[in-house]
């Protein structure tokens, strides 16, 4: 994963009575983007992806479609062109993008299939918390069209972007939230609205839970995407347990075409998050609940 990059939750800075009014509101898209334009040539180039994407995804066994291969195509030569006006990843070669983001965010697809199976419908809704640049959000929308997706971010910047990608992909029912995890959480329109929620942010495992799980819905599962995780998961019992989860499966697995170890840990939502969680102020990193 793109460890150094990863985005966590905004804990430091106070919201303006602006933002206040918006988050109550649920209205807290950022403004219309700045044009950073994309050319053919770059969109060209990107094209080097492929190759990487396809054996990629056999290895996983989530065949793409050469649609889907070229939305990443124009999702990556996007990324590299937004990433020179912004922080958004340290990584732009071209198997990095393709297996570190691309990939990385698709090992999500065989849980979330597996979640439409047992709900009998596919248009599930899931928040990807944190997202960053859009993983593992985005991706996941181009394989799997019929999910609604909220992407949630706490930094405007980056919501152009997201809102930049979905209106180029031409993706239809995903949204970017502009909103501090622990803010949006709070926020009645969704707090346990979603049938899923998931993260590849920066953050412990018990801190990420109490981000995450207020989030999801009763019967609704939290698919926290980490790397080592075995000490972790101990640590975060407790505050699994206190946010109304349980674990219901660990998957640790090596990301294809390298020696990177991930783990997706299915955690199933079996009664309401106490209203207290999450808490503010930075607490949920400051104190994790251990």
């Amino acid at each position: 994963m793109d460890k150094g990059k990863r985005i966590k939750p905004e804990i430091g800075r106070k919201l303006s009575p602006e933002e206040k009014k918006d988050l109550r509101s649920g209205n807290m898209a950022a403004p219309k983007h700045e044009p950073i334009v994309t050319s053919e040539e770059d969109i060209s180039e990107a094209g080097k992806i492929s190759p990487f994407l396809t054996s990629g995804s056999q290895d996983i066994s989530v065949p793409l479609s050469a649609e889907s291969i070229k939305a990443f195509q124009v999702y990556a030569a996007m990324l590299r062109k937004w990433n020179e006006k912004m922080n958004l990843t340290n990584i732009v070669d071209d198997q990095g993008i393709a297996i570190r983001h691309f990939i990385d965010s698709l090992t999500l697809v065989a849980y979330i299939e597996e979640e439409q199976k047992k709900k009998g419908k596919t248009d599930l809704s899931l928040i990807d918390v944190g997202t960053g640049a859009g993983f593992p959000g985005i991706p996941i929308k181009v394989t799997m069209p019929s999910l609604k997706i909220t992407l949630l971010d706490s930094l405007k910047k980056r919501i152009g972007f997201l809102q930049a990608v979905c209106e180029a992909l031409e993706l239809q029912g995903i949204q970017a939230i502009h909103s501090r995890a622990e803010e949006g959480a709070k926020n009645k329109l969704y707090r346990e609205k979603f049938d899923i929620a998931t993260a590849r942010a920066v953050a412990s495992l018990p801190t990420l839970c109490e981000y995450c799980l207020p989030y999801v819905k009763v019967g609704g599962i939290f698919l926290a995407m980490k790397g080592h995780a075995e000490e972790e998961i101990e640590q975060a019992g407790k505050a699994i347990v206190t946010l109304g989860g349980t674990i219901e499966d660990v998957h640790t697995f090596l990301l294809p075409g390298t020696d990177m170890t991930r783990t997706i840990l299915v955690i199933r939502k079996i009664r309401p998050t106490p209203a207290r969680y999450p808490r503010g102020q930075g607490k949920a990193e400051k104190e994790p609940i251990v």
